[in-house]
């Protein structure tokens, strides 16, 4: 997957924002004002960070051993960094995409949810 797809995947969902907050090399998409998804710009082959229910996380590292690994520079517990030119099934990409919006944005407060559209 190359880094136009990713972005447009998840810059699509609904109440999604796209920010540099940490440096102007790391993308980070933002559900709510949470994170569940960013990449480096100039090294996005190295990997995309995706937020993972914590059981699910175990599965895919040992399914995908070279493909999914913990977290980088994250909570290994709930994040994965999925490597995008690794041979991994595009549309199993886009699945963890949708489960990290979907882990995220079920944790957002009703308020919040109606601000953004999801209610």
């Amino acid at each position: 997957m190359h880094i136009e797809d990713f972005r447009d995947y998840c810059i699509a969902k609904k109440g999604v924002t796209e920010e540099l907050p940490f440096d102007y090399d790391t993308l980070v998409f933002k559900v709510g004002g949470k994170m569940f998804a960013l990449c480096s710009l100039s090294e996005y082959s190295k990997g995309i960070a995706l937020k993972c229910n914590p059981a699910r996380a175990i599965e895919l590292r040992d399914q995908y051993p070279y493909q999914i690994l913990p977290g980088y520079h994250m909570n290994k517990t709930h994040w994965n960094t999925v490597l995008p030119e690794s041979g991994l099934d595009q549309q199993l990409i886009y699945r963890l995409i949708d489960e990290s919006y979907s882990l995220v944005s079920s944790k957002l407060t009703k308020l919040v949810k109606a601000q953004i559209g999801l209610w």
